[in-house]
């Protein structure tokens, strides 16, 4: 019987997480803070102090995971592990919120239907229009040329989406191309956003759809789920993940919390 190894992380800090901007992000690709590299840094520094060496790559198709990953894999001197970029691991998209600062968005819907939008698990935020200056429909990296043949919506025409729409684009890249590297028995690092990674606590885990709600995570800590890979090749997670910095995690989750 095999051990696999999953770390999962937010990456780290970006300009707009900055409580100085508090916008929403989503598909935008905005760049990391100094203390976003920095926590990208430590993350390496994390992984390297538990003894781990990913054995392979996933990051979202925005620089921010992009670079949280590149300086993490520097650190662990693994920069040449393979590598697979995927819009299926994008941050969820924020729809007409996409630019806009959260207390703005707050004071126009309300307290009740404010946090519906941000938090609930099926209630997607309103679209997003194609006028707008944050619209990534027309990008490159969505486009026909870029698809993955593994069905499901077309990237450039989503224009918003809640988290049970996260874990139904997810759910056949990871069963495709992040499983089968399990089975292997390997150590896999996916570098991605908040709604990716409360997706991903939600089905190992088993969170309820109430329950989710409440999660959050924080910038730039790595989550670890051991697996076993048992005799008819299926995965058996050992456990709830865990934080390896859990005193940061609590203080980063703390901060998602107050960001309203």
């Amino acid at each position: 019987m095999r051990n696999a190894r999953l770390v999962v992380m937010r990456h780290g800090e970006s300009v707009w997480t900055d409580k100085t901007q508090n916008r929403f992000a989503g598909w935008v690709d905005v760049p990391l803070t100094e203390r976003g590299r920095e926590q990208a840094r430590h993350a390496g520094e994390l992984m390297a102090a538990e003894g781990i060496a990913p054995d392979a790559l996933f990051t979202s198709l925005l620089r921010r995971t992009i670079v949280s990953a590149d300086i993490a894999l520097d650190v662990l001197d693994r920069m040449w592990i393979p590598v697979i970029r995927t819009w299926r691991l994008n941050e969820r998209h924020y729809g007409a919120f996409q630019g806009q600062t959260r207390p703005a968005m707050r004071e126009r819907y309300g307290d009740e239907l404010f946090q519906a939008y941000r938090r609930s698990f099926d209630v997607r935020p309103p679209q997003i229009d194609p006028s707008s200056p944050y619209f990534t429909g027309g990008d490159p990296r969505y486009s026909a040329a870029a698809g993955d043949a593994l069905g499901g919506p077309d990237p450039s025409a989503i224009r918003s989406e809640c988290l049970k729409d996260v874990i139904a684009r997810l759910e056949p890249f990871w069963q495709a191309y992040v499983v089968p590297v399990l089975l292997q028995g390997s150590t896999v690092l996916v570098v991605t956003h908040g709604s990716v990674v409360r997706s991903l606590i939600k089905v190992i885990e088993g969170v309820s759809d109430d329950q989710i709600v409440h999660v959050n995570v924080p910038t730039g800590i790595p989550r670890v789920y051991d697996f076993r890979v048992d005799a008819f090749g299926g995965l058996q997670v050992r456990g709830e993940g865990r934080y390896l910095d859990p005193e940061a995690a609590e203080a980063g989750m703390a901060e998602v919390r107050s960001l309203a």
